[in-house]
């Protein structure tokens, strides 16, 4: 988790997100870095628009809820819209995983 921070922070100050900043961050913050793990982040958000990526992170949180909700007799077809949208991000989470893995595996 602490690599993901660092690379968030790098980010966020408009540096580059490479091996060399992300073990500076981690050290500077007490951090053992370990080389392996920090290159394998580093490849994984090689080809990430980060900015992209955490306003699409925002933008697919749960939706509100509606004024009104189940008295006006949409809840059923709010809920359901919601539920389809919760799996549909699960499995967009769960192909994105899968093209991390495959990503980080060629690296070993």
């Amino acid at each position: 988790m602490e690599l993901i921070y660092a690379a968030l922070l790098l980010h966020s100050a408009d540096k580059e997100v490479n091996e060399d900043n992300v073990s500076d961050v981690l050290e500077g913050a007490g951090i053992e870095a370990d080389s392996a793990q920090v290159k394998a982040l580093v490849a994984a958000l090689e080809d990430v628009d980060i900015e992209d990526a955490m306003n699409t992170a925002v933008a697919t949180g749960a939706p509100a809820p509606a004024a009104g909700g189940a008295e006006e007799g949409g809840g059923a077809d709010e809920a359901e819209e919601a539920e389809a949208e919760e799996a549909e991000d699960e499995q967009d989470d769960e192909e994105a995983e899968e093209e991390a893995a495959e990503g980080l595996g060629s690296l070993f």
